[in-house]
């Protein structure tokens, strides 16, 4: 099966007609001229994990005639790359593909189009990234999906099943997906989410779930996204992330990031400041004052949500002969 995808011409066999100029792309789609989004632009990098790059990738096969790609769903706390894992498993599809992310105040038309007051006085229709990928045979990625009420799932119901329908009541029309559309949802563990009614569930299946990344893996994307970081800053933070992954606590890839790049910079602010001290007060004002008390958190933890492994945290990634990194200790 050839997945290569090229812009089609003026007129294209599913009854479309495409308008392209510099920046936008029109659809005329039942009479109604539509605007499509613009599609993710730039590579994206993929490191370690392979294991639910595969699930993706073989959710998305299209085995033979009849069939058509299964709408995955993928979970985990934030900031482990459930949103990167989904772009750079579309992008290896080599098709057209669209990011759409979800809140609370995200309505059903919402997701499929919306009118637009042009400067020349007449309503033009805008697609959501979702219908773009519906019409163009693209890929759609509904990012933290969950935060959705159930009012907007509800309007997904006939394009997530067999059916792959979606209607717009505002432009009336509706319309049946490319026979390339794929799509997944990325969903949050987090208060600020809504419960995902059952009818929708029984849709978006499997569930693929993101885990944290061992050592190695942990260490290889951090040395990706901070190429510039030093050998000890890395090790320092693998090694503080790995004993919180192991106390349950939701320290992840993404803070560990982050503390790498404030403690570069606060280096080169202060050349007398030395690693462990920048490497101290990163993870402090990343993550708060009292991150270096991981017991205590993962306490809290369990007391909130419930029993979590028990680890000794006493050096946990520095030697004895390491300088101190507890600011406030009494020590110089």
């Amino acid at each position: 099966m050839n997945l290569a995808y090229t812009k089609p011409p003026v007129n294209i066999s599913n009854g479309f007609t495409y308008i392209q100029n510099m920046t936008t792309i029109t659809i005329d789609v039942q009479g109604v001229p539509i605007r499509l989004s613009p599609e993710v632009q730039g590579k994206v990098e993929w490191i370690a994990q392979l294991e639910p790059f595969r699930q993706l990738r073989a959710c998305w096969k299209i085995l033979g005639p009849g069939d058509w790609p299964m709408i995955p769903r993928l979970l985990g706390p934030p900031g482990l790359g459930k949103t990167t894992l989904a772009l750079a498993v579309a992008q290896s599809f080599e098709r057209p593909v669209y990011l759409m992310q979800c809140t609370s105040d995200t309505r059903p038309e919402d997701l499929v189009i919306n009118p637009v007051l042009g400067q020349d006085g007449k309503i033009h229709y805008h697609a959501s990234p979702l219908l773009s990928a519906v019409l163009t045979g693209g890929i759609a990625i509904l990012d933290e999906a969950n935060r959705m009420p159930e009012k907007s799932w509800a309007s997904l119901a006939g394009l997530l099943d067999h059916r792959r329908t979606i209607e717009s009541i505002i432009a009336g029309f509706a319309v049946k997906a490319h026979p390339e559309f794929r799509c997944c949802v990325t969903m949050n563990e987090d208060a600020s989410t809504y419960e995902v009614p059952e009818y929708i569930l029984s849709r978006i299946q499997p569930a693929i779930e993101l885990p944290f990344p061992g050592r190695d893996e942990e260490l290889a994307i951090l040395k990706y996204s901070v190429p510039d970081s030093s050998e000890e800053i890395l090790q320092y933070c693998v090694s503080y992330l790995q004993q919180a992954h192991q106390l349950d606590l939701p320290f992840s890839i993404r803070d560990g990031i982050n503390i790498n790049r404030y403690a570069l910079r606060l280096m080169d602010a202060n050349s007398s400041l030395g690693i462990p001290q920048a490497f101290t007060q990163a993870v402090g004002q990343v993550l708060g004052g009292n991150a270096f008390d991981l017991e205590s958190l993962a306490l809290e933890r369990k007391q909130q949500f419930g029993e979590t492994p028990r680890m000794d945290s006493q050096d946990f990634f520095f030697d004895e002969d390491e300088e101190d990194l507890n600011p406030g200790n009494g020590k110089p």
